[in-house]
């Protein structure tokens, strides 16, 4: 047998969320944090036209998208990192800062491709409990060393869906040495509605040492194509590209991300359809009983402890996929008004059982 690096012994496959099937045939996937809308038809066009040149390779610097992002947030092109979503660019972060002895901090629970890229990369992985249900700053701050390399901060956080305010933000970046990278993973930035909370794009012109990851996959509907982007000053941003595996995002990728962006307004009157949902599913899981934390991303958050795995074979008899963290809790993404009525159908004769 060939010869492989021993940590793969050790380092589980990422597990994506599944669908399932009632007897009756109804299946409703809310396990994967997926929008319940399509692109829009102008974003569908755009892919179809340019179906045609996928013979040919895509521009390697996806200079167009680049170039729209740069528009789209007052920012230098110099200060854009592309990838094939922003795991991607979060594995190209890694890659970026880890070699042996580095450590990397995050809140616990939080996106659990972290430790897994972590290990990948060779970094050693300091899990900072959540305070609650939020990330406790103050113990991140206090757990920094003289090997620590960098920061990830998920805002909103995946899976409890809770922020951090600006204020506090500031206060813990204050307290983080100029040569540690703070990232601010915001893959949900575009569902938030509390205006307490920091815009990352903002906070990184003033903090050479913050970086923000944002992608196409959840608010802009296009997770299938995978286009993921950092924002950082351009010491930052230019070691990331350092990392990128050409021609990462595909062309259909990137044209349908450019068209994506000039129909924004459109788009993001799908998105308050899902906040407006969101609200709705939480009010209700609420009024059924249950503690449900407030949240500012596309999914709502159950703390089952043993009953997660119970919970979640109840939700699945009836057609409902949710994201089971055996032992922890379920996430459950906001869908159609039809899949989230029979997920709280479910959740209200599980809590009366």
């Amino acid at each position: 047998m060939p010869r492989f690096r021993a940590i793969l012994d050790t380092v589980p496959p990422y597990k994506a969320g599944k669908a399932v099937v009632s007897a009756d045939g109804r299946s409703y996937k809310l396990s994967s944090n997926e929008s319940p809308y399509g692109p829009l038809p102008s974003v569908v066009e755009a892919i179809s036209k340019a179906a045609s040149d996928v013979h040919l390779y895509p521009d390697p610097g996806a200079t167009g998208l680049t170039n729209a992002l740069a528009d789209r947030y007052g920012v230098p092109p110099e200060h854009i990192a592309l990838g094939a979503g922003s795991v991607t660019v979060a594995q190209q972060l890694f890659e970026t800062v880890s070699e042996p002895g580095a450590e990397v901090i995050y809140a616990w629970r939080s996106f659990e491709a972290y430790p897994l890229l972590a290990d990948l990369a060779g970094a050693t992985s300091v899990r900072v409990p959540l305070l609650g249900e939020t990330h406790h700053l103050d113990a991140m701050a206090d757990a920094i060393t003289p090997q620590t390399r960098m920061i990830f901060v998920c805002n909103p956080n995946n899976p409890t869906g809770t922020v951090v305010h600006r204020a506090e933000l500031e206060v813990f970046l204050n307290r983080v040495p100029e040569d540690v990278l703070v990232v601010l993973d915001e893959a949900y930035q575009e569902y938030v509605r509390d205006t307490d909370v920091a815009d990352g794009v903002t906070v990184y012109r003033d903090r050479p040492n913050v970086a923000v990851l944002r992608t196409f996959s959840k608010a802009y509907g296009l997770a299938g194509l995978r286009v993921g982007y950092l924002i950082a000053g351009e010491p930052v941003a230019s070691a990331v590209r350092k990392t990128t595996v050409p021609f990462a995002v595909n062309h259909l990728a990137q044209v349908a991300a450019v068209a994506s962006l000039a129909a924004e307004e459109e788009l993001l009157e799908r998105v308050d359809l899902v906040v407006k949902e969101r609200g709705r599913v939480r009010e209700a899981l609420v009024a059924q009983g249950w503690t449900v934390p407030v949240t500012e991303a596309n999914f709502v958050w159950l703390r089952l402890g043993e009953r997660t795995m119970d919970f979640t074979g109840a939700c699945a008899a009836e057609g409902v996929a949710v994201r089971p963290f055996p032992g922890e809790g379920a996430r459950i993404s906001i869908g159609t008004p039809e899949a989230n009525d029979t997920f709280l159908a479910v959740a209200a004769a599980f809590k009366g059982a």
